[in-house]
């Protein structure tokens, strides 16, 4: 039976994504051969430069990839929280504990910047200032929020919590800059939170 088209350029995206995030995730993307990762799925280059582009353009759908799973966690922490302020601080904090992953470090806080250049430029921030603005939105509503301006106080958290996530990531000691950067960002957070909360 014959594969429809669609269906065979999705499964060759995959295998080249999933290959590439092996990669990328162990060896790093400087250290990642194409050639190796296409072979391994019994790909060639030029399928991997019919898809992405390059190598680059292949970096930035695994970046994707793990970005739409990272948000997928952090909207389960925020719903499980007690509060709808405890959720917005616990999905901030889980956001930058993150930055501890093995493969979130080096893909999405060393390598993504190097390669990609400045992280508060990349296609995805604009949802996230966007979700994180809402978030603030429906706190103030709730009268859990001082009156800050929404969109202000979301270009601010998101900057926070980029510039910690890259600074553990980066760090001699990811795990005592982790502990550090969750407290300062919680201090933060609770300079806007309203006796109510």
């Amino acid at each position: 039976m014959h594969r429809p088209r669609n269906d065979m350029i999705a499964e060759t995206r995959a295998k080249l994504i999933g290959a590439a995030r092996r990669a990328f995730g162990t060896l790093g993307y400087a250290n990642a051969s194409m050639d190796d990762f296409t072979a391994e799925v019994g790909l060639t280059r030029g399928a991997l430069y019919h898809h992405f582009g390059d190598k680059k353009g292949l970096l930035q759908a695994v970046i994707q990839e793990i970005d739409a799973e990272m948000t997928a966690r952090l909207n389960k922490v925020s719903r499980s929280a007690p509060t709808r302020w405890h959720g917005f601080v616990e999905e901030c904090l889980a956001y930058i504990h993150m930055a501890l992953e093995p493969e979130i470090q080096r893909i999405m806080f060393r390598d993504g910047p190097a390669v990609l250049g400045d992280i508060s430029q990349w296609p995805s921030t604009s949802g996230c200032v966007a979700s994180i603005t809402r978030s603030i939105d429906q706190l103030k509503a709730d009268g859990l929020m001082t009156g800050i301006d929404s969109e202000a106080a979301a270009r601010l958290i998101n900057g926070a919590s980029s510039h910690a996530a890259l600074w553990i990531a980066n760090s001699d000691d990811p795990q005592r800059t982790s502990k550090k950067a969750a407290e300062g960002f919680r201090t933060l957070l609770e300079g806007l939170r309203t006796a109510k909360a």
